[in-house]
């Protein structure tokens, strides 16, 4: 009898111990999609997992803004990087949601460069619409863009 009880909870120990560890390759949902997305954070929402990037704008070989978009959120926001530092004045990554190719601007979120680093914007969702970013200085308003995407 004791056999059988100490086989019973060895059995039974590691099935709790599968439930509690997460297999890998586990998949977590997205918080959102498409319009859905409007205006959330692509990490908060876990759309940042699958997220690639499909356009860059860049500024005097230095700011650099990437739209980035996530499949299964169905969704897109400007990542931008200044590795640079010391800005006299500031710059401003955005990205553009149009409703057809160069068409008609529907909305834009922004974000500031840091100085130096990495930031992102919220997204803008929906797959039927074109995207771009872009950078611009305030010191000189001069603007950068990426293509269409």
């Amino acid at each position: 009898m004791k056999h059988v009880l100490t086989k019973i909870a060895t059995v039974s120990a590691a099935a709790l111990t599968m439930t509690l560890v997460p297999l890998a390759g586990t998949s977590y949902a997205a918080g959102c999609t498409g319009a859905g997305c409007d205006n959330l954070g692509p990490v908060s929402q876990a759309c940042d997992g699958d997220a690639v990037t499909k356009q860059t704008a860049t500024a005097d070989g230095g700011p650099k803004a990437e739209l980035r978009w996530s499949p299964a959120c169905q969704a897109a926001w400007v990542r931008v990087t200044d590795s640079t530092g010391g800005q006299w004045w500031d710059k401003y990554g955005y990205i553009e949601k149009h409703d057809g190719y160069a068409g008609p601007l529907l909305r834009s979120l922004s974000v500031k460069f840091p100085d130096p680093g990495s930031d992102w914007s919220n997204m803008l969702g929906g797959s039927g619409y074109y995207y771009r970013v872009c950078i611009k200085d305030t010191g000189t308003n001069h603007v950068d863009c990426s293509g269409y995407w």
